[in-house]
């Protein structure tokens, strides 16, 4: 990764914490970079064994507070893929949706949101402003429809 692009994106981590006045940690510039770097949301055990990848010692108290802090501010996107876990995302990322594979767990991320469309048109009908939506997709990838 070239120097100015990871200068770039220091900056942006410390942007962010101190634009919702967070104090800058090392745990929570790491949390903020695992998820900002992730390209599926994660759960608090994966974000754990990365930190651990990056030399970063937090115990698990200290891991679900930093992600609680985050979620309340709105920096971070909580993500229910109806497993027995939350999953989290770093909120700045462009609008999307996920594919969950039922079959091999497998997370993809879909970009092509015609909800918005939907949204305009509820608005103009009805008069009710959509703050956010989520919808999720549960199925099977194609590599698992070889096995059906």
């Amino acid at each position: 990764m070239q120097l100015s692009r990871i200068m770039n994106k220091i900056s942006h981590l410390l942007d962010d914490l101190h634009k919702y006045s967070l104090k800058v940690t090392p745990v929570r510039l790491n949390i903020l970079n695992i998820l900002l770097e992730s390209d599926k949301p994660l759960d608090s055990s994966s974000i754990k064994l990365i930190l651990n990848r990056y030399g970063v010692k937090a115990d698990r108290a200290t891991i679900f507070r930093t992600i609680n802090s985050f979620s309340k501010k709105g920096l971070i996107k909580e993500v229910n893929l109806g497993e027995s876990k939350m999953r989290y995302e770093y909120s700045g990322r462009q609008d999307h949706h996920h594919l969950l594979c039922q079959r091999c767990g497998e997370i993809e991320d879909i970009y092509n949101c015609k909800i918005n469309l939907w949204e305009k048109e509820i608005l103009n009908t009805t008069g009710f402003q959509i703050r956010h939506h989520d919808i999720e997709f549960f199925g099977l990838c194609r590599q698992c429809q070889k096995y059906e």
